[in-house]
């Protein structure tokens, strides 16, 4: 799958983000080896530590699914700079995926690329052995 249909997916579910709190809506759109692609937006709560992010509903939609396996993640926010997954989904992510590539994306097309181990070089767990 071509990055930018990913992305644009991103942007597709940042749309249904629940950010009454923040204002601060985040798509992610998370490509499984099968070659099926799953979505997620971040869902806040009253009580923020509850909140969950859009890269780990997009997982845990494909885990829930029977996916096991993941090449590509695209993240999509409104900032003038692309955002990346935070520590929590890094560390999630790495459960699954050692080896993603994540694609960090603007509104206005600007676009980061990443491994996730680049950005969580010493993850906890599975990742060790």
């Amino acid at each position: 799958m071509k990055e930018k249909i990913l992305i644009e997916e991103a942007k597709k579910a940042r749309e249904r983000a629940y950010a009454p709190y923040s204002k601060f809506k985040v798509g992610a759109a998370l490509l499984a080896k099968s070659g099926n692609v799953y979505t997620g937006a971040n869902v806040e709560n009253a009580t923020f530590g509850l909140t969950v992010c859009a890269e780990r509903v997009a997982l845990f939609k494909a885990v829930t699914n029977g996916e096991k396996n993941f090449v590509k993640l695209a993240v999509a926010a409104d900032k003038d700079e692309p955002i990346t997954p935070c520590g929590a989904c890094r560390q999630v992510l790495s459960e699954f995926a050692s080896d993603l590539k994540i694609i960090c994306a603007n509104l206005e097309g600007k676009t980061v690329k990443y491994s996730l181990r680049k950005l969580l070089p010493e993850a906890f767990g599975k990742l060790d052995k």
